[in-house]
């Protein structure tokens, strides 16, 4: 690879695969774990659907192929979560469901270190109540 070929952060994280088994944990953790009830309880019964919408924005967010946005059009992520009542529990307990399963399925310190911050700038930006 020369000095101006760059792989996107879905390529370096080990594409498709990494971003399944990210998404499979997040929602594992959410479903399983007691310090992110208050998460789970804003979501559906069946997390099938949730899990396949974020695995599908998160390979397009990573510099993947664009399929949410095939599938679904623009992602409009606060207009689409507005329905739910994402407060400060809510979302820190996201968070920390993403933080899990981003530890255990991207080893790369750097990798995650480059991921994480607008992840988070995000998670913050969907809160819709006090």
């Amino acid at each position: 690879m020369n000095a101006k070929e760059t792989i996107s952060l879905y390529e370096a994280i080990g594409g498709a695969d990494t971003v399944e088994r990210l998404t499979r944990r997040f929602y594992e953790l959410m479903d399983t774990l007691p310090e992110a009830a208050h998460c789970r309880a804003i979501h559906p019964e069946d997390l099938s659907g949730s899990e396949a919408k974020f695995r599908d924005y998160l390979t397009g967010y990573l510099g993947g192929p664009p399929i949410y946005v095939e599938k679904h059009g623009h992602p409009r992520l606060r207009m689409r979560h507005m329905p739910a009542p994402i407060g400060p529990e809510e979302r820190d307990e996201w968070l920390l469901c993403f933080r899990r399963a981003l530890e255990e399925t991207v080893p790369d310190m750097k990798l995650r270190a480059i991921i994480l911050p607008p992840v988070e700038k995000l998670a913050h930006h969907m809160q819709n109540k006090a």
